[in-house]
């Protein structure tokens, strides 16, 4: 049997690995357009900031490795269409500039996201930068080393742990976000209080503009000098990354014909499989599944990406086994700040027509007399009419997202308040207070909901 598989960060690269730990004697071709595979694009933030400055340690796994396996991996190859009536795809090699056709009995396409770029004028200037491959990484910390200003569009999770990377090196840092609040993902109360937070360590390190578009970079030696906004703003800067979000790699997957979903990326069931026989897709490009509502998202995590390929694998050897969806758990540090969250926000919920309550709890992270005692503000988020839990966000110390993983258990049981409440959490000094913050804003959100 022979697989080919589009794509090697994360969900491919897991895939190829574990299909040949499946089927030793099978064939397993990897085709990529990048010039690594394998590889932490989520400690990017971490390399530019200096935590460590060898790339290399961003590194999973070498070509060379994968091909001492008996998986061979083509460099620079772009897999231009997808013929599944041939089982066959064309490949350019981008190095050689020549095309050919390779066979198939599986196709595992994991050709992941690429960044979202705005409709924003003089985006050929230099210094304008992304941050999705290794070499976007280094090309951004050799830019930071000779910058005074920097300026970032976006204020997700990439956003903001950015915002550390470049504003620890020295560099004034001017954060651009067009929705009213940063981090738009969570609840507003909760993004304000985050906001809050980090003006009142920033110094004159950084400074917020939410509410404001982007429309204009300005520059001169084709260098880019400044950011205008469409409220008239004017912004100087030395550098700019554009961190808005990443849009899904679908379209040569939407021209062989295999089905998109209403996210824009490609519908899976849960077995990873595509509407067409014998081509499977993960990762990034791939569909997503909310457990509590049971809908379609387009949520793309390297912790997705790397389970869904074990998934496709299995099943694309002939085994069995499900994906069976996700909440949305994630957690990202902006300096001392963790920042944390799974499941709907009360605007999520909101949305899809629940009659959503909420507490938010404020409560120290351990027993107060303990050294380094921190703070943490949780929200915790019920449906009032079946009692159910959908959701929490959190803020605070750097236990914040200890208290959304044991949330994360309840949402995917899909257990009540009332239910949350019998949970037997562990208590002592360095750990928590004698009663648990999560058992607090519980108790508190039971006599809402009754």
């Amino acid at each position: 049997m022979k697989t080919i598989i589009i794509g090697a960060v994360a969900a491919g690269a897991k895939a190829a690995m574990k299909l040949k730990r499946l089927l030793p004697e099978s064939e397993i071709t990897i085709y990529t357009q990048d010039t690594h595979v394998s590889y932490s694009s989520c400690g990017l933030p971490y390399f530019i900031k200096g935590d460590f400055d060898d790339f290399n340690y961003l590194l999973v796994k070498s070509p060379e490795e994968f091909e001492k396996d008996g998986i061979k991996v083509f460099l620079k190859h772009r897999v231009d269409k997808i013929q599944p009536q041939y089982n066959k795809v064309l490949v350019s090699d981008l190095d050689g500039k020549t095309s050919f056709l390779d066979t198939y009995d599986n196709l595992i396409i994991a050709t992941g996201a690429r960044p979202y770029i705005p409709h924003i004028a003089n985006m050929n200037l230099k210094n304008v930068f992304v941050l999705r491959r290794i070499e976007d990484g280094i090309n951004v910390k050799d830019a930071v080393k000779r910058s005074k200003r920097a300026v970032i569009i976006g204020s997700g999770y990439i956003g903001m742990e950015l915002l550390e990377a470049i504003a620890s090196n020295d560099v004034h840092v001017d954060i651009i976000e067009k929705m009213p609040n940063i981090m738009p993902n969570m609840d507003e109360d909760v993004s304000n209080l985050i906001k809050e937070e980090l003006e009142s360590i920033a110094q004159g390190r950084f400074e917020f503009h939410t509410g404001e578009n982007v429309i204009e970079f300005r520059g001169d030696c084709d260098s880019v000098k400044q950011v205008v906004t469409e409220n008239g703003k004017i912004i100087d800067t030395d550098m700019i990354v554009i961190a808005a979000g990443v849009v899904p790699n679908v379209e040569i997957a939407k021209d062989a014909g295999i089905k998109i979903g209403v996210t824009g990326a490609i519908q899976v069931d849960k077995f990873m499989r595509t509407n067409i026989k014998n081509i499977y897709a993960c990762g990034d490009c791939a569909e997503k599944t909310m457990m509590i509502t049971e809908t379609p998202v387009y949520i793309p995590l390297g912790s997705y990406a790397s389970k869904e390929g074990r998934c496709a694998a299995i099943n694309a050897s002939g085994q069995v086994d499900g994906f069976y969806g996700i909440l949305g758990s994630t957690v990202t540090r902006c300096f001392d700040l963790t920042i944390s969250m799974t499941g709907l926000t009360t605007k999520k919920a909101l949305e899809i027509g629940k009659n959503p309550v909420s507490t938010v709890i404020t409560k120290s992270d351990r027993v107060g007399y303990m050294p380094e005692v921190d703070n943490i503000t949780l929200k915790l988020i019920a449906d009032k009419s079946s009692g159910q839990l959908l959701g929490a966000q959190a803020v605070g110390s750097k236990y914040a997202d200890k208290k959304i993983n044991s949330l994360t258990s309840a949402l995917t049981a899909k257990m009540t308040v009332s239910e949350f409440l019998n949970n037997d959490n562990t208590y002592s000094p360095p750990y928590s207070t004698t009663v648990d913050l999560l058992y607090n804003a519980a108790l508190k959100l039971k006599d809402q909901i009754e």
